[in-house]
């Protein structure tokens, strides 16, 4: 594979070129590029991550094998939660993600090369001009450009300059938070609870068979790996849904055949 290097930004104007030309390949990936960066994630391939390139492209990869990396590195596993959400709920995770990894990329080549107090004040700023990927695949860049331009009336004032720097942090905070909650609903795994016994011992053995497969219809292989969907609760044999235990680790919100498309008819 052809590597492709590029210059290393040593000065603020240089970093924000890397930083806007990173960004521009982003926007691309989640934008005018979507259906082919969605089929590119491909759930059935190993840890992923985006990569946004200083010439204003993109590309789907698997990370760095060099410990510790060069750069800070994007997240990982993209792939594995396409399929767990709504596609518009994928996106809006990646794009955050994407968001905080530009600012770790550029604040590393400040740390790297020496910026002072100025120099990284005069980076968030140029950056902090610019509406965020979030925003921009939810739609919401209009109004934070418009709320940044009112603040930029008077942006040699230091209180106006404290405005714009919390509006910047609040609106990245909100999106975390926001998404947050959807990494904290991790799929229920494993095999399914078995039915409740009751005190007698001579309860029939049909009572301690467990749930049925959704898919199949057996009870049988509770030593077996099996999945909950979050939607209509049903369990369902791992091989039936065609999800493994380590492809599962990364589902946030599982949804079955069936759930799934449901949700996606008009």
């Amino acid at each position: 594979m052809e590597v492709i290097t590029h210059p290393t930004p040593r000065t603020v104007d240089e970093v924000f070129t890397d930083f806007r030309g990173r960004r521009a390949g982003l926007i691309k990936a989640l934008t005018t590029d979507m259906v082919k960066f969605y089929q590119t994630c491909d759930p059935e391939k190993e840890n992923l991550c985006l990569y946004g390139l200083p010439n204003e492209t993109w590309e789907v990869n698997l990370p760095v094998e060099e410990v510790p990396p060069e750069l800070p590195e994007p997240a990982l596993g993209i792939n594995f939660a396409r399929d767990g959400m709504q596609e518009k709920d994928w996106v809006s995770l990646v794009a955050v993600h994407s968001d905080s990894w530009l600012l770790s990329v550029a604040f590393y080549f400040g740390a790297r090369f020496g910026f002072g107090k100025n120099e990284r004040k005069k980076l968030f700023q140029m950056i902090n001009e610019l509406p965020t990927i979030f925003e921009i695949v939810t739609g919401n860049a209009k109004q934070s450009k418009d709320l940044s331009g009112n603040n930029n009336t008077s942006s040699k004032s230091k209180s106006n300059g404290l405005k714009v720097c919390s509006l910047y942090l609040f609106s990245h905070s909100s999106s975390f938070l926001s998404n947050l909650n959807l990494l904290q609903k991790v799929p229920k795994m494993s095999s399914p609870p078995p039915k409740e016994e009751d005190e007698s011992e001579d309860e029939d053995e049909d009572d301690e068979q467990g749930a049925v497969c959704g898919a199949c219809g057996d009870s049988d292989g509770t030593d077996e790996f099996w999945i909950c969907c979050d939607a209509c609760e049903k369990w369902f044999h791992g091989k039936c849904v065609k999800i493994t235990p380590a492809k599962a680790e990364h589902i946030k919100h599982y949804k079955c055949p069936s759930c799934s498309n449901k949700r996606a008819r008009p």
